[in-house]
């Protein structure tokens, strides 16, 4: 009604309007008599003032008896000339029955999920946890949204049929309806595989005879198995792995085609493989922000020029250049050269792509022993001061028994790669039960050693010692102790095997190792040089009961042989008890002891230790016992063990698990600690 009105009033303004800009020859055009004549006049047809009232206006006169029909009266609609209401009169707000909070939530619909023909299949797990309705809590805003998800599931039932061979499988669904007398909506899946498709023929195309049966052997794939999707992806991705290790470093493994027969439920497998020239060893590339020249590059490979190309080799130099620590991005790729040689290979250079990383190193920890007190631990480093991979670190230790400051030279692939040639030097002061002792020490050593990123099986070392310490000793004969110095020269040995799975937080294998120290010593007021030999043997071993749950076991016995117990200098001696030995007992407190109850030391060592280590999540409860004992004599023995229950608990980090370790004696002594406490990084062994 708003429109016809505005219509009405826009047409008599629109009209006025032509007439005001009409030409003589317009209204030529537009004049006819007959028309007009027909018209009443116009004084019959103007509306009454707005002030008249309607009974004052005369009627309209009497149409002319012409012999045709007049036309009807025009009567104005009082609706239409009335003014609208203006809009601010108007309630927007809707019904009160129809209003909602803005935080009411409509209420959700309950349903359940019923899945039929995939136990059968062995794919009802999969399906569950891939779910769609399964996964919303078996609940939905409508029932619109239950058939959406009831959809994807049909979808996601045939993708799991088909992904194990069933192609010919078909999933349905159907939905019950509202009301009903369970007020709740029951989907029930029916999943029909049909018949499982094995794998017929089985062929590779595109490379000559030598890498074909390279590919064939490496897709392991029997004709009558079922066509299993993973399986097949798999076996793809072990082609495109065994090639490049036997040879063909440019292999691309096309797109497979499997052929279904619905006759005998059969699918023929092609596979087009672009196997590239099979390839040897070159010569060595670097770009990019190079911290190592190609010399040093080459040091680090395994393999010689002209051996055949293996990718494991290729990704054994990229893990080397990695463990330096001084890059910060590393590549290592195989570049074609054109140069075939007589027997068809082609030469390709391996091009190293470096970014140089931080070399400077700052670190630092912190730990607290029964016996020891609290060590305080810093070190910086700068792992690239004398190129190449030439190390200068100072570290410094401030405890409440131990200060010392230290520094070393490292040359880190020395001549030949995993050899670390070591010079250093320090000062310590040290002030335990057993002695206490300042002491210079110089030393240099020659080595293979693990690394967290580079655990070796086997491991040496061979070094010197020279040691200029002073230090107090208990004397049998004077029942007292004095202080006397020493100069030491040692030459240590060290071997090493290890087969477990981890540097600082082992759970399967073990270790062992052996380290001998032939020394001669000098003590002023004596006549000559005493010498002697240092031996420790210590072995470990782990085995996992279950994923959460692994036994760790650990043995070690030492002796010094060729020089009496009081000779020897007290730093020297062989001790037991701490956070690495039997715990339960301080810092060096087991063995024998002097009349003040301080420990003296020995010329031999034996000790066990067992632990159960549990693990949840990135925690750990650990209860251990442990037992050992030091002998006045040269030879390790059983008798008089001594031992040390606890428990401990473990956060394990990225780097290593957090220890903190509380332990008590068994069967204390007058003397010893009821509780000792540990805490360090790293397992006990």
């Amino acid at each position: 009604m708003i429109g016809l009105c505005v219509a009405m009033l826009a047409t008599p303004a629109a009209a006025h309007a032509q007439a005001a800009t009409a030409t003589p020859q317009d209204d030529a055009i537009l004049s006819d008599p007959d028309f007009d004549a027909s018209l009443p006049p116009l004084d019959e047809t103007v509306a009454p003032d707005a002030g008249t009232p309607p009974s004052a206006v005369p009627p309209p006169a009497a149409p002319e008896v012409t012999g045709e029909t007049p036309p009807a009266p025009i009567v104005p609609e009082t609706e239409l000339v009335a003014p609208l209401e203006p809009l601010s009169t108007f309630d927007a707000d809707p019904p009160a029955e129809t209003k909602m909070a803005a935080d009411e939530k409509p209420p959700e619909i309950p349903y359940t999920v019923v899945v039929k023909g995939l136990k059968e299949v062995g794919l009802e797990p999969l399906f569950r946890d891939l779910s769609a309705l399964l996964d919303g809590d078996r609940e939905a805003a409508n029932a619109a949204q239950v058939s959406a998800r009831a959809d994807e599931d049909v979808k996601l039932m045939e993708r799991l049929l088909r992904s194990e061979g069933y192609y010919d499988g078909v999933a349905t669904m159907t939905v019950n309806t509202l009301p009903n007398p369970e007020n709740r909506l029951t989907v029930t899946l029916n999943a029909t595989p049909g018949a499982r498709y094995m794998l017929g023929d089985i062929a590779v195309t595109g490379p000559a005879p030598e890498p074909q049966a390279m590919a064939l052997e490496a897709l392991d794939l029997k004709s009558g198995a079922p066509i299993v999707a993973a399986e097949i992806e798999t076996a793809e991705a072990n082609v495109a792995l065994r090639l490049p290790e036997q040879g063909y470093p440019f292999v691309a493994v096309g797109d497979r085609d499997v052929l279904l027969d619905e006759r005998d439920h059969s699918g023929d497998y092609t596979l087009p493989v672009d196997a590239g020239p099979k390839s040897r060893y070159g010569g060595i590339k670097v770009e990019g922000d190079p911290v190592f020249d190609v010399e040093h590059v080459t040091l680090l490979t395994r393999f010689d020029p002209g051996e055949v190309y293996d990718s494991r080799k290729t990704d054994d130099l990229r893990q080397a250049l990695i463990g330096t620590s001084l890059l910060s991005t590393v590549s290592v790729e195989p570049v074609r050269t054109g140069q075939v040689g007589e027997d068809g290979t082609e030469t390709v250079d391996l091009l190293v792509r470096q970014t140089e990383g931080p070399a400077r190193q700052l670190a630092g920890s912190v730990g607290y022993g029964t016996g020891e007190g609290i060590k305080l631990t810093g070190s910086w480093t700068h792992r690239n001061l004398f190129p190449p991979e030439g190390a200068l670190s100072v570290a410094a230790v401030a405890g409440t028994q131990e200060q010392s400051l230290s520094t070393g030279f490292r040359r880190s692939n020395a001549g030949q790669r995993d050899r670390t040639f070591a010079l250093g030097a320090s000062v310590a002061r040290q002030d335990f039960a057993a002695y206490n002792a300042q002491t210079i020490t110089l030393n240099g050593s020659l080595a293979r050693a693990s690394t967290p990123i580079w655990q070796k099986r086997w491991t040496w070392s061979v070094g010197g010692e020279l040691i200029a310490t002073r230090e107090t000793r208990f004397q049998t004969e004077l029942v007292d102790r004095t202080r006397s110095t020493y100069l030491i020269a040692a030459i240590p040995l060290q071997l090493g095997y290890d087969r477990s799975n981890s540097l600082l937080d082992p759970t399967r294998g073990f270790r062992l190792n052996a380290r001998v120290s032939p020394e001669a010593q000098k003590r002023t007021g004596s006549g000559g040089f005493d010498s002697y030999g240092r031996l420790l043997f210590e072995g470990s071993a782990y085995y996992p009961v279950s994923d959460a749950l692994v036994i760790a076991g650990r043995a070690r016995v030492g002796s010094i042989l060729g020089a009496a117990r009081d000779d020897i200098a007290p730093s020297r001696r062989l001790y037991s008890g701490g956070g690495g030995s039997v715990r339960g007992f301080g810092f060096q407190e087991l063995g024998p002891k002097d009349v003040n109850n301080d420990p003296i030391g020995g010329r031999s060592v034996t000790e066990f230790a067992l632990e159960a280590r549990y693990r949840f999540g990135n925690f750990g409860v650990v209860p251990f016992i442990d037992a050992g004992r030091i002998g006045e004599s040269s030879a390790p023995s059983l008798s008089g063990m001594r031992y040390g229950a606890g428990i401990g608990g473990r956060y394990y980090t990225n780097f290593g698990p957090m220890r903190i370790d509380v332990a008590t004696p068994i069967g204390r002594k007058p003397g010893e600690s009821r509780i000792a406490l540990y805490i360090s990084i790293g397992q006990a062994f």
